[in-house]
C-alpha cells in the first residue's frame, strides 16, 4: 500500500498493468499514464496543458480524498480519481459548488449464466462503487448506459428483452431509490425500459432519481445507432421525450444517451433548455469510437457552455451464439473492448484525465456551476448565435423540394 501525502490522500498507483491485460494501452490504465511513465514532469505539465486544456494556465486540480474512500476503492479493486472545476469568485452570488460521480463497471457473471444472478451480481459490486460515491459526498451520481444487464443489443436475440423493467417501479429503480435515500443523492440510473402502458414497448431510458428516492423523471435515447455491431434498433427506436434538463436539488441535469454524442444538435437541445451538468451514459468499443471518445464531450462541453461527463462501460463481453455485423466482419461472439475512460469536461475547455481502461472506476469531481455563466459571459457564444438562420435552414432543409445553397464556379 503506497504511503499518504501530507494532505492524507494516497498518491495514485502508476497505472502499470500487464501488457496482456485485456485493453490495457500498452500496459497501461490510461494514457495518462503512459504519458507520466515516459515524458519529464516538466514537458508532461505543458503535454497536459495541450491535451487537456487548462484553469488559469494550469490542469484541473486534484480533490483529496479520504483514507475511508480511497481504501475501500483499493479494497475492491476499482480505479478512484477525483479533481475540482473552480470558478472566478464573484461579488454578487455564492459559490454553487456541487459534487458529481460517474461509475463505470464491467459485467460480472458470464452471459451464460442465469439473468437474475447476472443483474444481481451486477447489483452487488455497482453498490459498493455507489457506497463509496455517497462516502465521498457525491451528490449527483450517473450509471453507465444499460447498466443493470450486459450489451446484448449486438446479438439480434430476443431473450434479452427480458431485462426490461419499468421506470417507475422496476428492480433497478427500486435499488437506486434506496441508495439515492441513503446518501441524499440524485442518481441517474439508465436502464432498458419495459413501456407497459404502450404495449410493452421498449426504450433505451435513463430514469433520473431525486434526493429524497422519488421518480424524478425520465428520458429516452435520441439518436440510435446502426453501424457495425450496434444493431440496437432490433430492440427499440428513437426515443419521443425530447430534450428534458431535470431540476434537482444539487442543478439542472439532463442526460445525453450513447450515440447523442455524435449530434451536435442534440447535445445544443439540452443546452437551451438550460442544463448545467449533461451526462452522457455509453456503452462502446474501441475499433469503433476511441479516436472521437476523448474529443466529443468536451466539444459538447465547450460549445454549450456546460458541464459534460463521458461514461463508459469496461471489459469484454462474450456471448454464447455467434452474430455476424453490418461491416462485413465474420460471424463472432464479441462486441470487442469497452475502454472504459470515463472523464468530466468543463465549459472552459477543461476536462479531467481519463478513469481506466480495463478496470471498474469512479470518477469525481467538484463543480463550480458558476463557471457556466462566467464562460457565456466570456465567450457570448449565445449572445452571437444566429439562432433564427439556423431555423430557418432547417426549416427548409427537412422538406422534399430543399434545394442546397450552392454557388458554382461560373467557369466550370
Amino acid at each position: 500500500m503506497a504511503p499518504l501525502e501530507a494532505d492524507g490522500a494516497r498518491p495514485p498507483s502508476s497505472g502499470k498493468r500487464p501488457a496482456t491485460t485485456p485493453g490495457s494501452l500498452a500496459g497501461f490504465e490510461s494514457l495518462e499514464q503512459l504519458l507520466k511513465e515516459y515524458v519529464p514532469s516538466d514537458k508532461l505539465e505543458e503535454a497536459l496543458r495541450v491535451l487537456h486544456g487548462s484553469k488559469s494556465g494550469k490542469p484541473v486540480s486534484e480533490l483529496p480524498l479520504s483514507e475511508e474512500v480511497l481504501s475501500s476503492a483499493e479494497k475492491q479493486d476499482f480505479d478512484i480519481q477525483a479533481y475540482q472545476f473552480s470558478a472566478a469568485a464573484e461579488q454578487l452570488r455564492a459559490p454553487r459548488v456541487v459534487r458529481v460521480g460517474v461509475v463505470q463497471n464491467a459485467i460480472v457473471l458470464p452471459t451464460t449464466a442465469p439473468y437474475a444472478k447476472q443483474r444481481q451480481a451486477i447489483f452487488n459490486r455497482v453498490k459498493s462503487i455507489v457506497e463509496a460515491a455517497g462516502a465521498a459526498s457525491v451528490k449527483i451520481l450517473c450509471l453507465q448506459e444499460a447498466w443493470p444487464m450486459p450489451f446484448a443489443f449486438c446479438t439480434r436475440e430476443r431473450e434479452w428483452s427480458e431485462f426490461a423493467e419499468s421506470a417507475e417501479t422496476g428492480p433497478s429503480t427500486r435499488f437506486c431509490q434506496d441508495l439515492a435515500r441513503k446518501h441524499n443523492m440524485v442518481l441517474v440510473s439508465p436502464i432498458l425500459e419495459r413501456d407497459e402502458a404502450h404495449g410493452g414497448t421498449i426504450w433505451n431510458t435513463a430514469v433520473v432519481i431525486g434526493n429524497n428516492g422519488n421518480v424524478i423523471g425520465k428520458h429516452r435515447k435520441n439518436h440510435i445507432p446502426r453501424v457495425g455491431d450496434f444493431n440496437e434498433s432490433t430492440y427499440y427506436l428513437e426515443g419521443n421525450t425530447g430534450h428534458p434538463v431535470f431540476e434537482t436539488a444539487f442543478g439542472k441535469i439532463a442526460i445525453n444517451i450513447c450515440y447523442g454524442r455524435h449530434h451536435p444538435l442534440n447535445w445544443m437541445g439540452f443546452g437551451l433548455n438550460g442544463a448545467e451538468i449533461v451526462f452522457n451514459p455509453s456503452a462502446t468499443v474501441g475499433e469503433l469510437s476511441e479516436p472521437m471518445w476523448s474529443v466529443e464531450a468536451r466539444n459538447a462541453a465547450i460549445a454549450n457552455t456546460y458541464f459534460v461527463a463521458a461514461i463508459n462501460r469496461v471489459g469484454t463481453e462474450t456471448f454464447p451464439n455467434a452474430f455476424t455485423s453490418g461491416d462485413g466482419k465474420g460471424a463472432h461472439k464479441d462486441f470487442g473492448h469497452f475502454y472504459g475512460s470515463s472523464y468530466f469536461a468543463g465549459p472552459d475547455a477543461s476536462r479531467t484525465p481519463s478513469l481506466s481502461r480495463c478496470r471498474d472506476g469512479l470518477m469525481i469531481a467538484d463543480m463550480d456551476l458558476n463557471l457556466c455563466q462566467q464562460v457565456k459571459d466570456k465567450w457570448g457564444f449565445r449572445l452571437t448565435a444566429r439562432y433564427e438562420m439556423y431555423a430557418k435552414l432547417l426549416s427548409e432543409y427537412v422538406k422534399p423540394d430543399f434545394v442546397p445553397q450552392v454557388i458554382k464556379d461560373p467557369s466550370l
